[in-house]
């Protein structure tokens, strides 16, 4: 079954048609910069372009950067205010004439990971961990979405959230070199060892393409692993989970 997976970044919309199930990405990646307000209307122009791209009808699976619940937008990340209490599976169904089934973006990747990836098969509670313009987690136990278990969302010191001082974006704002970065890095996987203890911590995400750079800073004790589908996570789980998850966009 070819589904189209759509992964919502702060910096660009990316999609791609993905078999549901092998999980193997059937075309190129198309991508769009994000628009520049990351408003809620101008986001879903993008995204309308983006299923037009692929000449798609059918359902669609969604990862998208922020707190997610029953398709509702509950925190604007790193995007536009205004999201708070968008219905985002309906805002995108309105502007694509398709159901979208939406999801926060590390959950996407998380369920990619753990159907066709390093995650699949290992129980316990596995946290896959995605660096971006924020730091994003999705949590599984024994191989079941636990939604919306944004750890990025910690404050740290004079930070509101930790993100801030740890995620691919501060590397970048502050020039910060891998050593120095990874240091950050380092410091947000101990809190959340000692938050929730996890089984297996996956990496993910744009910066996970750089793995050699940073892991060797990586000092807890729980194992952590790289994500092997890397920047394709998000596309391939949103793919997936749009068959998974009960709330879609109605069409009218």
């Amino acid at each position: 079954m070819e589904i189209l997976g759509i992964d919502i970044g702060g910096s660009g919309i990316k999609g791609a048609l993905v078999n549901a199930e092998t999980g193997e990405m059937l075309t190129e990646r198309f991508r769009i910069p994000t628009p520049k307000s990351k408003k809620p209307k101008d986001m879903a122009k993008v995204v309308a372009e983006i299923v037009e791209h692929f000449n798609y009808e059918g359902p669609v699976g969604c990862g998208f950067p922020s707190i997610v619940k029953n398709g509702v937008c509950k925190s604007p990340g790193n995007l536009h205010p205004s999201w708070v209490g968008v219905n985002i599976d309906e805002l995108f169904t309105e502007y694509t004439g398709q159901e979208f089934t939406v999801l926060n973006d590390a959950d996407a990747a998380g369920y990619a990971s753990m159907n066709y990836g390093i995650g699949k098969g290992k129980n316990g509670l596995v946290i896959m961990i995605t660096i971006g313009t924020g730091l994003g987690s999705g949590a599984f136990y024994n191989g079941v979405l636990i939604p919306n278990f944004e750890l990025g969302q910690i404050p740290y010191k004079k930070h509101k959230k930790i993100e801030k001082w740890a995620a691919a974006s501060a590397k970048e704002r502050e020039e910060l070199s891998y050593k120095k970065w990874g240091k950050r890095f380092n410091k947000f996987l101990k809190l959340v060892e000692l938050i929730v203890c996890p089984d297996l911590i996956i990496v993910g995400g744009g910066t996970s393409k750089n793995w050699e750079e940073f892991s060797h800073r990586i000092d807890i004790e729980t194992e952590v692993v790289k994500a092997e589908l890397m920047n394709h996570a998000g596309i391939i789980g949103a793919a997936v989970a749009c068959l998974r998850e009960q709330h879609h966009g109605h069409l009218h």
